[in-house]
């Protein structure tokens, strides 16, 4: 009863000083206070709640036998849609704040909500090598159901939440990346429900237009109800080297270097500062030494780039193995660097020890509870940006991030661009070695202003013939945004199925003036 009378004195006193500082001042200043009180136990509900029917499913078998159902009714949807007269446009129903991205888009309040409720794994084909899955099915989800299979997919983009339907329509990368491509490249076909209401099937050989048109178009030629994913073997670990490199130059010759080898199952850097940087180095294995088994998903450990770069504090190299869905995973806990700005104090051992099996907060949580006052300062002091360029302008890419942006961690992932046609393919008729840099956090640079030093770097990426990724706060003109991306099978489409009336173009979805 002592306890109890504790808890309720505390819980009396914490509301005490939220009225005395304002709640809108605490949720900007002590972020912290309202994420661990209430959003990481509700992240615990979600999460419980997404387990549980998964279990569910898989027990009872429903979902391929639901599936034809369910597609039936979005069908259903666009063709009331079609019958009311056309008069707006349609757009998913699923809301604005549960998506990854960082913002929430204003039309889903003005379109047409169609609603999709498709979040099962419906076949794991060992013969063929391929799982069909629906769209809104996790990369957490996914892992979880085909490792104990012997399965793996080629490229498992980072965070549990990212969706299988978020990863086509817009796109993913790993650290396999530099063999397999972007996650659309490990596609093999999709399942659309098209603007008359009909359902098509694609490949690379049966409405192969519609195939390699549907990566990067944001939902705006169809609406994904299936897709099919490439699988091979898994492997109990991966064997990780660390290398601390120094001097920009020799962290670019070193990179790209690792990202050209085969061998190299995953490839992948973390910049620290300008001239200083860990490159990762990793090979599947069912042989581990056990000594040197680390299990950082474990929710006590280090976050995974405090714990590279111990590595460059001690100036030494290094081996271990990580279990393989850790290692998918790995960036998952912290959000990538994130949560060290959200609760300041998550990696310390203290936290882990006791709260680390809590974290990471959903961040379609964070997004529906921030508030107009943390949006306003998110996108002012704030950059989340991915911008995918050539490996040869490596070295001029990270000098122009450290010049308009000043933002470290850089998270450097190599990926292999074939020349497919659709918005994204290099400049020349030749597959080409691209690199993404991510740039998460607070920008250090003086005077910095969010829409002038994001603007300097589009134009950049677009000079070196790069793109940026569409999750992201998009400055461009819809002319320059045509500029980075080629349009013409993309137009040509959505001239053809006549989406012009049932689709707004992609460039009105991910702008900064369509997101809040």
């Amino acid at each position: 009863m002592s306890a109890l009378w504790s808890l309720c004195a505390g819980l009396l006193l914490l509301l005490l000083w939220v009225r005395h500082r304002g709640l809108e001042a605490v949720l900007v200043h002590h972020r912290w206070v309202f994420v661990c009180l209430f959003l990481l136990p509700l992240s615990i509900l979600f999460d419980v709640y997404y387990q549980l029917r998964a279990w569910a499913v898989r027990r009872l078998h429903s979902a391929p036998r639901l599936h034809a159902q369910r597609v039936r009714h979005i069908q259903g949807q666009v063709r009331e849609w079609k019958n009311e007269g056309s008069r707006r446009y349609m757009c998913t129903g699923r809301p604005g704040w549960l998506t990854v991205s960082l913002r929430v888009g204003k039309y889903k309040k003005v379109h047409k909500n169609i609603m999709i409720n498709l979040m099962d794994v419906l076949e794991v084909d060992s013969e063929r090598q391929v799982v069909r899955v629906e769209p809104l099915v996790t990369m957490g989800q996914l892992t979880a159901h085909l490792n104990p299979m012997g399965w793996t997919i080629p490229v498992v983009p980072e965070l549990d939440d990212l969706t299988v339907g978020g990863l086509i329509m817009g796109t993913g990368i790993e650290s396999s990346s530099h063999i397999y491509g972007l996650f659309q490249h490990t596609c093999v076909a999709y399942e659309l429900v098209l603007a008359d209401g009909s359902l098509v099937r694609c490949t690379p050989t049966e409405n192969s237009d519609l195939f390699y048109a549907v990566p990067w178009s944001c939902g705006t030629l169809g609406f994904l109800v299936a897709a099919e994913i490439k699988m091979i073997p898994a492997k109990k670990y991966v064997k990780i080297h660390y290398k601390p490199v120094r001097g920009l130059q020799n962290i670019c010759e070193k990179f790209t270097e690792e990202s050209k080898k085969k061998e190299n199952n995953f490839v992948e850097g973390l910049v620290y500062s300008l001239d200083e940087a860990v490159i990762m180095t990793g090979v599947l294995t069912d042989e581990a030494e056990q000594s040197k088994i680390n299990r950082i998903g474990n929710y006590y450990k280090p976050w995974f780039f405090k714990h590279v770069e111990k590595y460059l504090k001690a100036d030494r190299t290094g081996i271990e193995y990580i279990p393989s869905r850790h290692y998918y995973h790995r960036h998952t806990r912290s959000i990538f660097w994130e949560l060290q700005d959200i609760i300041p104090f998550g990696n310390n051992p203290v936290f882990r020890y006791l709260f680390g099996w809590m974290v990471p907060p959903k961040i379609s949580l964070l997004k529906l509870t921030q508030g107009e006052a943390i949006r306003k300062l998110y996108e002012q002091h704030h950059v989340v940006q991915d911008m995918l360029v050539p490996m040869k302008s490596l070295e001029k890419s990270i000098q122009t991030f450290h010049v308009d942006l000043n933002v470290y961690p850089l998270w450097l992932c190599p990926f292999i661009l074939p020349n497919n046609p659709g918005m994204v393919h290099p400049k020349g008729n030749e597959t080409e070695l691209y690199v993404d840099i991510g740039a998460y956090g607070e920008p250090k640079r003086k005077q910095f202003e969010a829409r002038a030093s994001m603007r300097q770097m589009e134009k950049f990426v677009r000079s070196v013939h790069g793109f940026q990724m569409l999750y992201a706060d998009c400055y461009m003109t819809r002319e320059e945004f045509w500029d980075m991306f080629d349009g013409s099978l993309y137009h040509k489409l959505r001239e053809q199925m006549n989406c012009k009336d049932a689709f707004p173009e992609v460039y009105d979805k991910i702008c900064k003036a369509a997101r809040h």
